[in-house]
């Protein structure tokens, strides 16, 4: 029988974790930081390279627009499971015990859709790249968040994320070589899929040398493991960093139901996680419902133009809008604050969209449409793809982090696979691509209401001020007396 982790033990005392809270990026955490943003580099490669691939494959394989639409959508249907199934195991089994083996599915994956004879086998090796994708995010996220000071966790895990800019751009420009290289169509996006493991056999022995986050240890019953690795993340313990990593001890005795009943038997825990979910939910819709059809999209708008014209200008879009938008966010998540960001970013996305598809003007001519549709990118990293992502590894208790975090990525996931699957069904149907972008501003507006509506500001508060939080009722509203 699962033994029930006590409230104390998953809301630890803030002093305990002072050193840690009040650390500064040094060193130590910029190694974690890159080691687990290049999980999200070869995420935004993987991900997004597949509209190019498609475009490639469409006419050699005489795809029908529902093959089409699996091909861009199942490797995000997927990756909401591979969240939920590595962000539960993380929770029971510590984030040591599994780091790493997310990325070795993701190469799996990876490689083995270079070696695609068809549709159905490239279709099936996207879907086991998609439960590597997915199992980074809660994993990744929680183990920067668990070992950032508060003043600067915000910058640190969403520089994690950003690296998904650096896989935004490197994706288009592989394409755009490949396709200027002479090299056949057929090895083209062959190599340009194959491409996609190196990342993660690239850390893939990091990652698993890294030692358990000192909240995981605390809360497993492994308090010196714990203080070893405060002291080592707060660099006052040089000596053990040189030490090889051992087995954690930390053991928090839960089952794989417990995590999912505390998120639910907990009022405000369960209006933060349909927070953190439903707008992850809405914004990936936007975002990958756009970004995996820009070629189809650009395409419509140039329809004699080559393909390599049209990822130039894909490039041009990530390199100029989207690549500054994690910078600005990165410079303002710990000075402005997440939900600030997160308002602006909806806000502006919702208005490139309507302008869009109510401004004749913005998809009859390019130079219009690529100004608006850059800024909707620029707000969607700088505001809510950033933050959606940083939200739900600060809110959770630390033996439900994972967890929770998995949750809201795989609702993000979900999305993201309606955006990528309806998308190409709307540029070829009756309201064409203004209507799809009328669309993506009422889920974009959505997005914004319920942000307003049920998610707090964690900025500059520890981890545990936050679960402690989490586990307080909220207060009914007072009736007026009669």
């Amino acid at each position: 029988m699962a033994i029930v982790v006590s409230r104390t033990a998953q809301a630890m005392p803030a002093g305990r974790f002072q050193a840690l809270d009040d650390a500064r990026p040094n060193r130590f955490q910029i190694k974690i930081m890159f080691v687990s943003g290049m999980g999200f580099f070869a995420d935004a490669y993987d991900l997004f390279v597949i509209g190019i691939v498609v475009a490639l494959v469409q006419t050699e394989w005489h795809l029908s627009t529902s093959q089409v639409s699996w091909l861009n959508s199942a490797t995000l249907l997927a990756s909401a499971f591979g969240a939920i199934i590595f962000g539960r195991i993380a929770d029971i089994l510590g984030r040591k015990r599994i780091y790493g083996y997310e990325v070795l599915v993701l190469a799996i994956g990876a490689v083995a859709s270079a070696f695609a004879p068809g549709y159905a086998f490239l279709l099936v090796c996207r879907i086991i790249l998609g439960i590597g994708i997915g199992g980074d995010y809660p994993v990744s996220a929680t183990i920067m968040s668990e070992y950032s000071g508060k003043r600067s966790r915000g910058r640190m895990v969403g520089l994690v994320f950003a690296m998904q800019g650096a896989g935004l751009v490197v994706g288009p420009l592989v394409a755009a070589i490949l396709l200027g290289s002479g090299l056949s169509n057929n090895d083209s996006w062959r190599v340009l899929l194959g491409l996609g493991a190196i990342p993660g056999l690239a850390v893939f022995y990091v990652r698993r040398q890294i030692h358990e986050t000192p909240r995981f240890a605390m809360a497993g019953g492994a308090a010196e493991e714990a203080a070893a690795a405060i002291a080592t993340a707060t660099a006052t313990g040089r000596a053990r960093v040189a030490s090889p990593p051992r087995p954690s001890r930390a053991r928090p005795a839960q089952g794989i139901c417990h995590g999912f009943a505390v998120l639910v038997r907990h009022r405000t825990m369960l209006l933060w996680l349909v927070g953190t979910s439903v707008a992850w939910l809405l914004l990936d819709f936007c975002y990958y419902g756009n970004t995996i059809s820009t070629p189809e999209i650009l395409k419509l708008l140039n329809p004699h133009v080559s393909l390599l014209h049209n990822t130039l200008i894909q490039l041009a879009i990530f390199a100029v809008f989207a690549v500054p938008g994690y910078v600005v966010a990165i410079w303002l998540l710990d000075r402005t604050g997440r939900k600030r960001i997160q308002l602006l970013g909806f806000f502006i996305m919702g208005l490139m969209f309507l302008l869009i598809g109510l401004v004749p003007a913005a998809t009859a001519l390019a130079a219009p449409f690529i100004v608006l549709y850059g800024v909707s990118y620029f707000f969607t990293q700088f505001g809510p793809n950033t933050t959606t992502f940083v939200y739900p590894a600060e809110l959770f208790p630390v033996t439900v982090r994972t967890t929770g975090h998995g949750i809201s990525a795989a609702a993000g996931k979900l999305g993201a696979f309606a955006g990528a699957f309806l998308f190409p069904v709307f540029l070829t149907s009756a309201i064409g691509l203004r209507g799809a972008e009328v669309v993506a501003a009422a889920v974009a507006f959505a997005g914004l209401a319920i942000t307003a509506a049920l998610l707090p500001e964690p900025r500059g508060r520890s981890l545990e001020d936050l679960s402690r939080q989490a586990y307080t009722p909220r207060k009914p509203a007072v009736a007026p007396a009669a």
